[in-house]
């Protein structure tokens, strides 16, 4: 990464999910699958505006699952651009539970994707974009 910054790059992502039963597995729990595709979601959509194209993952990392999330919880995702390299965006994404509507959210897991700008052809191209500009 050419600018790895602590600052978020202004563009910030929120997405709203509900912690169905086809969500769940046989304890209840939100899958950890399930919690990653929802958060690549977000990335995805971050790392697009952020570019102002389309994006593609090229690898999650440092997934730190902190807290079960139940069957009927509403899940937030917060998802920000943190860094920026010639063709690729490192985005942070943070799962937050809450388990009744109104009550206080829980951070339940948090991660880091590196998405990458792509042609029509999905062929890497430069984001054209320094996450400095931004701030």
């Amino acid at each position: 990464m050419r600018s790895e910054a602590a600052a978020e790059s202004g563009v910030e992502v929120r997405c709203v999910e509900i912690v169905f039963p086809d969500h769940c597995n046989h304890l209840g729990s939100l899958f950890g699958g399930q919690a990653l595709a929802w958060m690549d979601k977000a990335a995805f959509l971050a790392a697009s505006r952020f570019a102002g194209r389309t994006v593609v993952t090229a690898r999650s990392d440092r997934i730190d699952f902190r807290a079960a999330v139940k069957l009927g919880d509403i899940v937030e995702l917060r998802a920000n651009v943190v860094g920026v390299g010639r063709s690729s965006m490192t985005v942070r994404v943070s799962l937050l539970r809450e388990p009744t509507p109104g009550a206080e959210r829980q951070l339940a897991t948090s991660g880091e994707f590196v998405m990458v700008a792509v042609d029509e052809q999905g062929r890497a191209v430069p984001v054209g974009r320094a996450l400095d500009a931004v701030r």
